[in-house]
């Protein structure tokens, strides 16, 4: 009958001793980095719990149905109520506005560069001039459409306008995330639909972009996050009123970020609450959209046979 003996048994004392020390080592390595992995992971975790809890305590006082159903039309600084239903409106309007506009072209973009591109000159272009547009600021962004949608065209101030500088900002994110999704489409999958005879356009559109969706949603979510919260573009595009305006092709339009800026510059406490509850409301529509996105992207998630 033969007995069983584990690989170290053979081995001198001495090298079994230095196994065992090897061994200890690295789970002491293991411990001390996860210590620091949770460290780090704490120190990221506080200033957000600062931001949100500040927000929170600040603007709870003013979200009621006030704040939500009424504008600032004939609401001076000192004065109590008012509300932002005009900026939630126009905030609405322009992000929906922007993506119609930038989703579209993002995705097309990011499908030339993975699965038609390849290394060629134009595809190298194409990715160049989408990095330096990841890095263009938002104010530039704004100037660019003051310059030419307004003064060279002539148009008036308007909620598109201010689209059009959102657009700006969110092709490149889009852009960026989509690509990355496709790029970690399997080839195996791209290969089996070949070999059924599926043309290319049909094999992305059918098999590549579905098997990517949950990833590109979420892109497209974060790119939503981004331009939600930009201020500058929007000061010199759609310009300011305290009045409703739901046609955003013609005349000024509010929106959030313009009134949470409008109102923490007056000095009085009634408007400086009322710009607390806008960043409220900002963040929580921010939130209510990534949750929709995920939910979306769980029902049309492909299911594997």
């Amino acid at each position: 009958m033969t007995t069983l003996t584990k690989p170290t048994d053979d081995l001198p004392p001495a090298a079994r001793g230095s196994i065992g020390s090897v061994s200890a080592a690295r789970k002491l390595k293991d411990r001390i980095v996860q210590v620091l992995v949770y460290v780090a992971f704490g120190l990221a975790v506080v200033p957000l719990v600062s931001v949100l809890w500040t927000v929170l305590t600040n603007g709870l006082g003013r979200l009621d149905g006030t704040f939500l159903q009424f504008s600032m039309n004939g609401v001076g600084g000192r004065d109590e109520g008012g509300g932002a239903y005009h900026a939630i409106l126009g905030t609405l309007e322009q992000v929906a506005i922007t993506s119609l506009i930038a989703v579209p072209i993002a995705v097309l973009t990011a499908v030339y560069l993975v699965e038609y591109g390849g290394n060629s000159r134009l595809a190298r272009a194409v990715s160049f001039f989408v990095d330096v547009m990841t890095g263009i600021p938002s104010i530039v962004a704004g100037l660019f459409v003051l310059a030419l949608w307004l003064l060279t065209f002539g148009f008036t101030y308007s909620g598109f306008a201010g689209s059009l500088a959102l657009t700006i900002l969110m092709i490149p994110t889009v852009v960026r995330a989509t690509e990355e999704m496709l790029k970690l489409v399997p080839n195996d999958l791209r290969e089996a639909s070949y070999a059924l005879g599926v043309p290319r356009w049909r094999t992305v559109c059918f098999v590549v972009l579905p098997t990517a969706l949950t990833g590109i949603i979420t892109g497209v979510m974060l790119a939503v996050a981004r331009v939600m919260g930009e201020t500058a573009p929007l000061l010199l595009t759609i310009f300011f009123t305290k009045a409703i305006n739901t046609n955003p092709f013609e005349g000024p339009q509010a929106a959030l970020p313009t009134f949470i800026w409008e109102q923490a510059g007056d000095p009085n406490q009634a408007s400086i609450d009322r710009a607390w509850t806008g960043a409220l409301v900002l963040i929580l529509l921010i939130m209510l959209f990534n949750l929709g996105a995920r939910l979306v992207a769980r029902v049309f998630r492909p299911v594997s046979r």
